[in-house]
């Protein structure tokens, strides 16, 4: 009986249960969509690693400190190193492989850059025919001499290359080569592009000498990896390393895992969001509901069903529309994870969308959190049915006043609100950013909490003010509106909180992001004395760039500054790895760092410049001696002569010191090429004309980009708002989700409200009044929920800039264009929400409506 009542309970509003149903749909589509695209492209890029790895690859030893920089000259292995793999007992074929990262491809016919922008690598190397190769010539023929190359076919495809077109390899030196074939990976392309020589002009033109940068091992099966391994580094002595196909395999995962990780639980977190929102739709969704059957409920409870029986109905339903709308996530979740291939696709990270990986995780989370997120949300509206004595359900059509629930409600959200604006203030004034960190984000999950549970007291008051013009401006219309907002506060509490989260993030992330851009600002206004900028991504400035800039008219001098690895070894004994920024003579002129103590000129005296925060974890003071291991038996002991003030994003985390002291311990032929160039123009030259002409003297290195102090401003701010309109495109899933819940509660509240419609259009209020009452009301609704959610993302990112203040971001930036905008929005939203809610009022047939039980 119990399952009858449900199911025809179900069917009977599933018109009603329809946007609630969407809700599901879309948080368990985001779930799923993402674990089949993580799936899938773990599982591509496996096989792709499985396939392409050589039992023993052999190499240069890691470096001493820290991971190898494209910054750095190739480390290479001799030719009798391959002479030696290959000896080793056990192994079939030894194959020298010449492959680099620090090359750049160029098209010399539009003298643009050719190669991936999604952060993957250009690699060139020698066409080596291995066992295992990962790419087949599918047109042309291989490299043959010295002025042949072969492209990958989607770089290719991309830059509009073919045979017989030239492309330009630049490393020291520039070269331009005729392609002669294309290459298409038999798997699929993890985003790189690809580039082939032959060996002898591979060796020349990348590496400078005639060597390797491995040598690849394939085995006769005699042996296992492991035991190659062993045996090879036993030969071979000190100064190598060598990776079994299991440890090459690991390395293809994590150098793609870091990116697919970053996409998946970014994605899982705003699925998070919209769960979250979509639970208070689906509370609503079910509270009106079960106020609609009060009587129904009331008959159940007079022939005999129990307090159970009734919560369980309720349950049962909720359980439908998890399972239903689990369900249809689930195929949703394929479609958004095919749609993600495709997207990668297009930025050249290469999918196959007919091999989803679609495993049983798939399933068990979207029905978990489908099924879970809507009965949770469905317990409380049922427990209160239950409560529902049969008489007064009989009796009234509609739910008992609670008042002792409202006191309990009162009491714990001003406690948890209470709690929460306490741990925001102790954030603010905490001297360290990581118990800062905790604090702030315990008070957010406090205060988030506490508005919601305060949402229904907060109503009244709140909306008797929001409201208090539209009698005025509206007349009946208004009034009605006002009132109707107000009649059902937890209602109106639990519609607006929806909006209330979304809003509250996006107004916290502007806040945030404005901070970070002017702070950055100030920084660069105040510290920055150089005229232009000049990088060349992770490749860094060649030397040749350097003499390009030096040699253009209108520019006094430049200041390089070069990265290198190093070990530091300070007067309480302890070492850390870390990089020394090597800078030339002329930086304390053209940057003014922030002094705690010493000087910034005795840099140029052979000192060393640290941070607050080094010294002070290493109780160091002006004229401590720190030594310094560069490996490779370099070492040098420098006096520290200025301690930098933390809080200047510009300088924090750097250690510096002059090019002129480290070239005493590391010859300039070891050094790496400059990891930035700054420029400053000379006295009297026209900034901008220089500019121009900086310009021009670099469109040979497309690779390399210049900019002024604007133009640098300006590149901060495309990556910060770069960041933040990605997290308003994810926020906008919730924010659609909040408007269905807008659009239910109105539609539900039409049906609750039918009789007194009728009647209200029976004393002379018209279907243009009627339709007004319900916009304004839903207007009203809306823009609570947007206060609320303002008010709190304001207080979140105030104290977010807090909390970071020594960390850089010293200037608090209100985005009060954005804000206004934001509540601009809610009212729009609002309106539309109650476009189909007021037109189907309207349509009601007056005697029907009134004649409504």
């Amino acid at each position: 009986m119990l399952l009858k009542t449900s199911l025809r309970s179900f069917f009977a509003h599933k018109g009603r249960m329809l946007l609630s149903l969407i809700a599901v749909v879309l948080s368990v589509a985001f779930v799923s969509g993402t674990l089949v695209f993580s799936n899938t492209a773990t599982s591509t890029f496996d096989k792709l690693f499985a396939s392409t790895a050589s039992d023993l690859s052999v190499g240069p030893a890691k470096p001493e400190f820290g991971e190898e920089d494209a910054r750095e000259k190739a480390r290479a292995i001799s030719v009798e190193t391959v002479r030696k793999v290959a000896a080793v007992p056990g192994v079939k074929t030894a194959i020298g492989q010449v492959a680099v990262e620090n090359a750049t491809l160029v098209d010399p016919a539009t003298n643009k850059q050719v190669g991936p922008t999604s952060g993957a690598p250009t690699i060139v190397g020698n066409w080596a025919d291995t066992p295992r190769n990962a790419v087949e010539i599918t047109s042309g023929h291989l490299p043959q001499g010295g002025d042949q190359v072969v492209v990958d076919a989607d770089t290719a495809k991309k830059a509009k290359l073919g045979l017989g077109g030239r492309l330009r390899v630049i490393t020291t030196d520039k070269h331009d080569f005729t392609i002669v074939g294309i290459a298409s990976f038999k798997t699929t392309n993890p985003g790189a592009a690809l580039a082939f020589l032959d060996t002898p002009t591979a060796q020349n033109v990348l590496l400078g000498q005639s060597a390797f940068t491995s040598v690849e091992v394939f085995g006769d099966g005699s042996r296992t990896d492991e035991q190659l391994k062993s045996d090879a580094l036993g030969g071979l002595g000190a100064g190598y390393q060598a990776k079994t196909a299991a440890e090459q395999k690991a390395d293809g995962q994590k150098s793609v895992g870091s990116f697919l990780d970053f996409m998946k639980y970014a994605m899982l977190g705003f699925a998070g969001v919209s769960l979250l929102v979509g639970g208070f739709l689906i509370i609503n969704t079910f509270s009106m509901l079960v106020a609609q059957r009060t009587r129904e409920i009331g008959l159940l409870r007079a022939v005999g069903g129990s307090r159970k029986q009734v919560n369980r109905s309720v349950l049962v339903e909720a359980l439908l529309l998890g399972v239903t709308g689990s369900t249809l996530g689930i195929g949703a979740g394929l479609g958004l994870a095919v749609g993600l291939i495709q997207l990668m696709n297009a930025v050249g990270m290469h999918l196959d969308a007919g091999d989803l990986a679609i495993g049983a995780d798939v399933f068990v989370a979207g029905y978990a959190v489908g099924i879970v997120i809507t009965v949770l949300a469905a317990w409380i509206p049922a427990r209160r049915a239950s409560r529902i004595a049969p008489i007064a359900a009989l009796r009234d059509h509609g739910t008992p006043a609670e008042p002792r629930s409202n006191t309990v409600r009162a009491v714990i959200g001003l406690v948890l609100t209470a709690g929460g604006g306490g741990l925001l203030v102790l954030a603010a004034r905490a001297e360290k950013t990581a118990t800062g960190g905790q604090y702030i984000g315990l008070g957010v999950l406090l205060t988030l909490v506490g508005f919601v549970v305060l949402g229904p007291l907060l109503a009244t008051t709140v909306v008797r003010v929001l409201g208090a013009l539209l009698p005025t401006l509206f007349g009946p219309s208004g009034r009605l509106a006002q009132r109707n907002a107000m009649r059902n506060p937890r209602r109106t509490g639990a519609t607006a909180a929806a909006l209330m989260i979304g809003l509250a993030l996006v107004v916290g992330a502007s806040v945030f992001t404005s901070t970070v851009i002017k702070s950055t600002n100030q920084q660069i206004d105040r510290s920055v004395g150089a005229d232009y900028i000049i990088s060349a991504g992770q490749n860094g400035v060649s030397p040749e760039i350097v003499d390009a800039v030096r040699k253009t008219s209108g520019v006094d001098h430049v200041t390089e500054q070069k990265s290198l690895r190093a070990r530091f070894t300070t007067p309480d004994g302890k070492t850390s790895d870390s990089t020394v920024s090597a800078v030339s003579a002329q930086f304390t002129d053209d940057f003014r760092l922030p002094v705690k103590a010493g000087s910034a000129d005795s840099l140029k005296q052979g000192s060393l410049a640290v941070g607050e925060d080094y010294a002070k974890d290493h109780g160091l003071k002006v004229g401590d001696a720190v030594k310094i291991d560069y490996g490779q038996g370099r070492a040098q002991s420098l006096p520290v002569g200025v301690i930098m003030t933390k809080g200047n994003s510009l300088f924090d985390g750097n250690t510096f010191a002059s090019l002129d002291t480290v070239g005493k311990a590391v010859p300039a032929a070891a050094q790496p090429v400059d990891a930035v160039l700054f420029g400053k123009a000379a006295a009297g030259a026209d900034v901008a004309r220089t500019l121009t002409a900086l310009e021009d003297a670099l469109k040979e290195y497309p690779q390399a980009s210049v900019r002024d102090q604007a133009g640098y401003k300006d590149l901060v701010q495309e990556q910060v708002n770069t960041l933040l309109y990605m997290i308003y495109g994810l926020l906008g899933l919730a924010i659609v989700v909040a408007v269905l819940g807008v659009v239910n509660t109105l539609a539900l509240s039409v049906v609750e409200r039918t009789r007194e419609i009728g009647l209200l259009r029976a004393i002379g209020l018209s279907r243009r009044q009627l339709r007004r009452m319900i916009r304004l009301e839903s207007m009203v609704i809306a823009l609570f929920g947007a206060i609320l959610g303002t008010a709190l993302g304001l207080a979140w990112g105030i104290t977010g800039q807090r909390v970071l203040r020594t960390q850089g971001l010293e200037a608090l930036a209100v985005p009060v264009t954005t804000i206004v905008f934001t509540l601009a929005a809610s009212v729009v939203i609002g309106l539309l929400a109650a476009l189909i809610p007021a037109f189907r009022a309207g349509r009601m047939n007056v005697l029907a409506a009134i004649a409504t039980d």
